[in-house]
């Protein structure tokens, strides 16, 4: 999504990047993929998001296409409410909120946040950890670059498999 750092002080706008990872949990592997770049209907990818992500606002211009149509094409390549959607955190409730802003049908019914799996398995009652410091924790290489949604998917998919 859009970002900001305005005095130290993060903020977010609307998503700019989908990134997919499909696990299939009896052969135990990732067995697809995807990026989808999304155009924002009213912010601007600033410096701050292009130097955390990667993505550039030429990038977005370029490859972006607008939230709707990226969803028929999560729905089409992925499965919709046939398919149970994980994230490290709540990534439904901004997906959601910004559907319902701009009259999209959400892509998915079922949801797991695998942070608060992650916490619950490994006994922390009080204490939040970062996708990728519990993926190094469990022994698994981070690859790519941390904020591209792509490559979180992916790691996230790896980690979902010693889970699940």
């Amino acid at each position: 999504m859009c970002c900001w750092n305005v005095d130290g002080v993060g903020t977010t706008g609307e998503i700019i990047e989908v990134g997919l990872a499909e696990i299939d949990l009896v052969k135990q592997e990732v067995v697809k993929r995807a990026q989808y770049y999304v155009k924002p209907e009213k912010d601007e990818v600033s410096l701050f998001c292009t130097e955390l992500t990667g993505i550039t606002p030429r990038k977005v211009e370029k490859q972006g296409r607008p939230l709707e149509s990226v969803i028929q094409s999560m729905v089409k390549n992925f499965g919709g409410p046939n398919k149970i959607y994980a994230s490290w955190g709540r990534d439904d409730d901004i997906l959601r909120l910004e559907c319902e802003s701009k009259g999209i049908e959400m892509p998915f019914r079922e949801f797991v946040n695998l942070a608060t799996l992650y916490r619950i398995q490994n006994r922390l009652k009080d204490k939040r950890i970062g996708h990728k410091a519990a993926q190094e924790e469990k022994g698994i290489e981070w690859e790519g670059r941390q904020h591209s949604g792509y490559v979180d998917a992916y790691n996230l998919a790896k980690l979902a498999l010693t889970m699940l």
